[in-house]
C-alpha cells in the first residue's frame, strides 16, 4: 500500500515530465496565379497547410467584391490566403507548388482563358523574408532556364486580403463536375500529386 501510494503522489511529477508535442506554429502566405478556385484546391492538398481562403489582393476594401474586381479596374487579383506551419512545409516549398503546378507564370494578366489583371501573377509578401525567398525563386528559375518565357510574376507588399464570398470557398470540392473545374482545376490537382507526392497530404 505504501508503494502504491508513494506511486501515485509521484504520477503528477512524472506525467509533467513528460514530452508534450509542440504547439502548432502558422505562417500566412498570400499568392495569385489566374482563377482562385485552382489555387485554393491546390494547396488544399498539402501536407502542413491548415487552411486556405480564396479572396482578393492589391486593391481596397471597398472593392473587395466579386462584380466589381472582374471589371479589372480595382487593382485586386484573385488570390488566396495559405495558413501553413512552416515546420512541415516550407514558404518556399509553397512557391515551388505555385510556379510548377498552380499557374503558368509567364502569362502576362491573364491565366488559360480568364484574361484581366485580376488574373494576374502575383506573390503578396508579408515581410522581408518571403520577400527576399520569392526574388531569390524567381532568379533561380530564370537560371535553370525553366520557362521558355519571361516569368511576369509581380512581388510586392501586402497591403490587405479579403475572403471572397462563401460561394467561392472550396469551389472545387463542392462542384466537381463543373465545366470549368474539370478542364482546368482537376487535371492541377492531378499534377500536384505527381511532381510533388512528398507534400501532399495522404500521397505515398
Amino acid at each position: 500500500m505504501k508503494n502504491l501510494l508513494a506511486a501515485l503522489s509521484l504520477a503528477p511529477l512524472l506525467l509533467s515530465a513528460s514530452p508534450r508535442p509542440a504547439p502548432a506554429q502558422t505562417q500566412t502566405a498570400v499568392l495569385a496565379g489566374g482563377c482562385f478556385w485552382g489555387m485554393e484546391a491546390v494547396f488544399e492538398q498539402l501536407r502542413g497547410v491548415s487552411r486556405v481562403v480564396a479572396g482578393y489582393a492589391g486593391g481596397s476594401k471597398d472593392t473587395a467584391y466579386y462584380e466589381a474586381v472582374e471589371t479589372g479596374r480595382t487593382g485586386h487579383a484573385e488570390s488566396v490566403e495559405i495558413s501553413y506551419d512552416p515546420r512541415i512545409i516550407s514558404y518556399r516549398d509553397l512557391l515551388r507548388v505555385f510556379f510548377t503546378v498552380a499557374h503558368d507564370p509567364t502569362e502576362l494578366n491573364r491565366q488559360g482563358p480568364d484574361v484581366g489583371p485580376q488574373y494576374r501573377s502575383a506573390i503578396f509578401y508579408l515581410d522581408r523574408a518571403q520577400k527576399e525567398t520569392a526574388l531569390g525563386s524567381i532568379a533561380e528559375l530564370v537560371r535553370e532556364k525553366r520557362f521558355h518565357a519571361p516569368i511576369v510574376t509581380q512581388v510586392v507588399p501586402l497591403r490587405g486580403f479579403y475572403a471572397a464570398e462563401s460561394y467561392h470557398q472550396h469551389f472545387v470540392a463542392r462542384n466537381p463536375d463543373n465545366p470549368y473545374v474539370v478542364t482546368y482545376d482537376l487535371p492541377k490537382l492531378a499534377d500536384v500529386r505527381a511532381k510533388f507526392p512528398q507534400l501532399v497530404i495522404g500521397a505515398k
